[in-house]
């Protein structure tokens, strides 16, 4: 089963020095134990674009789909046999990356 791990912040700075040597410690555990898919940081909300394209033509917003405190700061996709991993992978990770975590399974793979 794979799972989508979102980071969640709620400043608008980086990781640490500190925060970066952990989450590398962390990421290398995730590959040594295949758990590891892919994971990558995001670029701050004012960076984004919405796109919209339902109607006649394709409209194009700047800025993020919703304002809020919070945001998603970066992404894991996790292996794992089953929610109760994922979920202690997810403690161990919040406290590697020292930010919030959500945890959802995908449900049906993409091939």
């Amino acid at each position: 089963m794979q799972y989508l791990v979102s980071v969640i912040d709620s400043t608008a700075g980086l990781a640490t020095d500190e925060e970066m040597a952990a989450i590398n410690e962390f990421n290398d555990r995730l590959q040594a134990e295949g758990h590891w898919v892919f994971a990558g940081g995001l670029g701050a909300p004012t960076s984004a674009t919405v796109i919209d394209n339902r109607g006649e033509e394709a409209m194009f917003s700047d800025g993020p789909f919703v304002e809020s405190k919070e945001h998603l700061a970066g992404l894991w996709i996790w292996e794992a046999p089953d929610l109760d991993v994922a979920l202690r992978l997810a403690a161990e990770g919040s406290r590697a990356c020292n930010r919030k975590l959500e945890v959802r399974p995908f449900l049906t793979p993409f091939e």
